[in-house]
């Protein structure tokens, strides 16, 4: 019984798109079309991993937001405000999203693994049912094919809570949450995994708490490339993560020293 039977794998930023670069530019092309509303990128990444109507929502409550927008229209931003701005988001991320579901570099080759130690790869995503049903296909085309994925709104409530991450347990039939690792790149779905009792991996270099495709991650120099993977570890462990690695490509010896834990009766 104690021994790794399942990872829970995020979606963007950790297995496809490197960078999470299809959601982000999204919400700034929403705000402005639907309010002709400035963001930056900087700002639509800050709640990245929540589920998308509570994303944009959270937007709204940045401070930094809240104080331009009531400048602007002489009001905070309220919920039907924010499903205006979601409805905006939909058909643009739906749009978007299928550039997007190329493998990030190194990642099949970690799924192939855990799939040959019989452990089952679970996923999730801040993404709601109707962005997924086209992700999934996709990254099926591509070579990524998870035991099982749940959506934002497939159960009562998105990350930071725990409920997709559990929906995974309860389909994949897992016995102990300890015996699961959960594996984001950002601080809402390091929770997720810590509120569901998993041990939790950050992921950092390909994922949102950097935010730059593989090519710009390329072109920097070998202190810029280091300043910021810095700041992003610090990050993701400020978030609880147990474990932060640069991407899924370099996951396996953390699995397996989160398998030597489990074989001593340790829980996360």
């Amino acid at each position: 019984m104690n021994h790794i039977e399942a990872v829970i794998l995020d979606w963007a930023g950790t297995v496809v798109d490197y960078g999470s670069v299809a959601p982000t530019t999204i919400f700034v092309e929403a705000f402005k079309q639907a309010y002709d509303f400035d963001i930056s990128l900087a700002e639509a990444r800050v709640p990245m991993g929540m589920g998308k109507w509570d994303h944009i929502k959270t937007l709204g409550q940045l401070p930094s937001v809240d104080k331009r927008w009531q400048a602007k229209f002489g009001q905070a931003m309220t919920d039907g405000i924010v499903d205006e701005i979601y409805q905006t988001f939909m058909p643009l991320q739906k749009a978007k999203v299928a550039q997007h579901a190329t493998p990030i570099n190194g990642a099949l080759d970690t799924i192939s693994w855990l799939k040959a130690q019989q452990i089952k790869v679970g996923s999730c995503s801040g993404y709601p049912r109707e962005v997924m049903e086209i992700l999934v296909p996709e990254a099926a085309k591509q070579g990524y094919t998870p035991d099982y994925w749940v959506a934002s709104d497939d159960t009562i409530g998105s990350r930071p809570g725990p409920w997709m991450a559990l929906e995974n347990v309860q389909k994949l039939g897992i016995n102990d949450v300890a015996n699961c690792i959960k594996f984001d790149d950002s601080a809402p779905g390091i929770t997720e995994g810590l509120r569901a009792g998993m041990w939790t991996v950050g992921l950092a270099v390909t994922g949102n708490a950097i935010g730059l495709t593989e090519a710009e991650w390329r072109d920097l120099s070998a202190q810029q490339q280091s300043l910021l993977r810095e700041k992003a570890y610090s990050e993701l462990f400020q978030a609880g993560a147990h474990f932060v690695v640069d991407s899924l490509a370099d996951a396996i010896p953390v699995i397996q020293q989160i398998m030597a834990k489990r074989a001593r009766h340790l829980r996360p």
